[in-house]
C-alpha cells in the first residue's frame, strides 16, 4: 500500500520548528498500519531533519551554530539577490537535507523518546512550506 499527499505547514520565523504533530496529523490513513513515512520538503530554502525534541535550547543551538558555519554576507557569495538570508539557507538547506525517513508501527511513529521532526527555516520572511509525505506499509 502506498499513501501520497502534499501538505502545508504554517509559516514559521527563521529557526528550527518541531513539526512532528503537524506531520502525522495530516495522515490519520496510517492508523493501525506499519511501514515507512517519507517526509520530502519541496523547497530549497528550508531542512528537514530529526533530533531533540525536548530542550528548546537544542534548537536554539542548532540555529546559532548553523550561523557561524554559513553566515551572511559572506564576501564570496556570488547568489544575493534575494536578500542576505538567501544563500545561507541554501547552504543550510543543503546540509541537513531535505527528507527523512520514519519507521511506522501499529500507526505510530517508532521515533526515539527524544526525537522530533525539525523544520529548519532558514529565511526571515518565508511563507509556509509544502511537503510531500509518501507512506509505504501494509
Amino acid at each position: 500500500m502506498v499513501i501520497q499527499k502534499q501538505i502545508r505547514l504554517r509559516s514559521y520565523p527563521r529557526g528550527y520548528h518541531i513539526v512532528t504533530e503537524e506531520v502525522f496529523q495530516q495522515i490519520p490513513e496510517i492508523r493501525g498500519k506499519s511501514g515507512i513515512l517519507q517526509v520530502f520538503i519541496q523547497h530549497t530554502s528550508a531542512s528537514l531533519t530529526i533530533n531533540e525534541n525536548a530542550d528548546p535550547e537544542v534548537r536554539e543551538d542548532f540555529e546559532s551554530h548553523f550561523n557561524v558555519v554559513h553566515p551572511e554576507n559572506a564576501p564570496y557569495y556570488k547568489h544575493t539577490y534575494e536578500g542576505s538570508d538567501d544563500m545561507p539557507a541554501h547552504l543550510k538547506a543543503s546540509t541537513l537535507g531535505s527528507s527523512v525517513s520514519i519507521p511506522i508501527g501499529n500507526g505510530r511513529p517508532l521515533l526515539g523518546t527524544w526525537q522530533g521532526i525539525y523544520l529548519g527555516e532558514h529565511r526571515d520572511r518565508a511563507s509556509g512550506r509544502s511537503l510531500v509525505i509518501t507512506f509505504i506499509g501494509e
